[in-house]
C-alpha cells in the first residue's frame, strides 16, 4: 500500500520542519511507523504539541523546538540528517493578506535558511511544501505546471519565490530540491477551529456541533481535494527521485474534481445532518477553480495515489466523529 512498501537505507534520519502541525504530524508519524529515525522541528506557532505527544516514547523520536527563521537552529537541525521534508510555514490566504511581512519574514527567509543549513550539512535531498495557489489567475483547468498567471495573494508569492530558490539551489549549490504544489489536503488532526480553519474540519466540526456553517461565495467554486496519505507518499516518493527530477515543482494531488457545495451536502448526509449552509462574501485571493494534472509527478517521482476524494473523506469523517467527540 502506497508509501508503505517505500524503502531507504536503515540509517536514514529524516529532519520534518513544521512536525507539530497537520500535514508534518503525519509524516512523522508514518516514518517512525516505518522505523526510520525521525527529528521534529516546530516552533508551535501553528503546530501543536498534542499532534506529537504520542511519538515522544518512541526511540527513534526526537522534537527540537525552534523557528526557521534562525539559521543556527536550522544548522543544528539539518546536523546528520538524510533527507528534509520541509513544511514549516504559515498557511492560509486571507491571513497573508492581513499580514504580508510575516509571510515573507517567515515563508521565503525561513525557507532559505533551511534550503542553506541542508546545503552546509550535506543533506541527500530537500523536498519542501508548495501550493497550488501558485497557478494564480490562469484559467486552465487541469493545472499543468510551467502554465502559472498572475499571482492572487502574499502566501501564493512566498511559495513562489520558494520554489525559485529550489532551482537555483540545485541549479548553483548541487541540493537535490523538490517543489511540492499541494492541493487542498485534508484529512486526520487537521485544525477545525479558528478564523483561517481548512473547510472540510471546519464543516464537520459545525454540522456535528448543530451548528450553520458559512460557505465564501456560492459553492460552485471546485477544488482537487487530497487525502493526507497521498501527500505522505509524494514527500517519501521525492526523497527517492533521482537528480535529474531535481529542481523542479510537481502537483500533488489526485487529480479530480469536487464542488464546495456538494461536498457540504455529503458531509452532511455521512453525519446524518439537515442544516442549510449560509453564504457569504467570497474570500479575497481565492482561486475559483482548481483540479491538477499529475502526469508530472507520476513520470518524475513514481507518485501513484491510492486515495480518491471519496475514500480520503471516508476516513477523516470517520477520524473526526471520534476525535471531536472526545474534546
Amino acid at each position: 500500500m502506497g508509501y508503505r512498501q517505500l524503502r531507504f537505507p536503515k540509517d536514514s534520519v529524516f529532519l520534518v520542519t513544521g512536525g507539530a502541525g497537520f500535514i508534518g504530524s503525519n509524516l512523522c508519524e508514518a516514518l517512525t511507523d516505518m522505523g526510520y529515525r525521525v527529528r521534529c522541528l516546530d516552533n508551535l506557532s501553528t503546530g501543536k504539541q498534542e499532534n506529537v505527544d504520542f511519538l515522544s516514547d518512541r526511540e527513534n523520536y526526537t522534537f527540537l523546538r525552534g523557528d526557521i527563521r534562525d539559521l543556527d537552529t536550522c544548522m543544528e537541525a539539518c546536523g546528520g540528517v538524510s533527507y528534509v521534508l520541509n513544511q514549516a510555514a504559515w498557511g492560509s490566504v486571507p491571513r497573508s493578506i492581513e499580514m504580508p511581512l510575516l509571510y515573507e519574514e517567515i515563508n521565503i527567509a525561513g525557507t532559505l535558511h533551511m534550503m542553506e543549513a541542508a546545503r552546509r550539512q550535506g543533506v541527500k535531498k530537500f523536498v519542501f511544501a508548495s501550493s497550488s495557489s501558485v497557478y494564480g489567475d490562469h484559467p486552465t483547468l487541469p493545472k499543468v505546471e510551467g502554465q502559472e498567471g498572475n499571482l492572487l495573494s502574499p502566501y501564493a508569492l512566498t511559495k513562489r519565490v520558494d520554489e525559485e530558490y529550489g532551482k537555483l539551489y540545485h541549479k548553483l549549490y548541487g541540493l537535490d530540491t523538490y517543489a511540492l504544489r499541494y492541493f487542498n489536503v485534508f484529512g486526520r488532526r487537521q485544525d477545525p477551529d479558528g478564523a483561517y480553519a481548512a473547510v472540510i474540519p471546519k464543516f464537520i466540526r459545525q454540522l456535528l456541533a448543530g451548528e450553520r456553517p458559512t460557505i465564501n461565495g456560492d459553492g460552485r467554486q471546485s477544488r482537487d481535494f487530497t487525502y493526507i496519505d497521498n501527500v505522505i507518499e509524494a514527500n517519501l516518493r521525492a526523497c527517492l527521485a533521482p537528480s535529474e527530477a531535481a529542481g523542479e515543482a510537481f502537483n500533488i494531488a489526485y487529480g479530480g474534481r469536487e464542488y464546495l457545495i456538494d461536498i457540504y451536502h455529503e458531509l452532511c448526509r455521512a453525519l446524518g445532518k439537515e442544516i442549510e449552509p449560509k453564504f457569504g462574501p467570497e474570500r479575497a485571493g481565492d482561486i475559483k477553480h482548481s483540479n491538477a494534472d499529475i502526469g508530472k509527478a507520476r513520470r518524475l517521482l513514481g507518485y501513484d495515489p491510492d486515495y480518491d476524494f471519496a475514500a480520503g473523506i471516508s476516513l477523516a469523517i470517520e477520524w473526526y466523529k471520534e476525535n471531536l467527540a472526545e474534546r
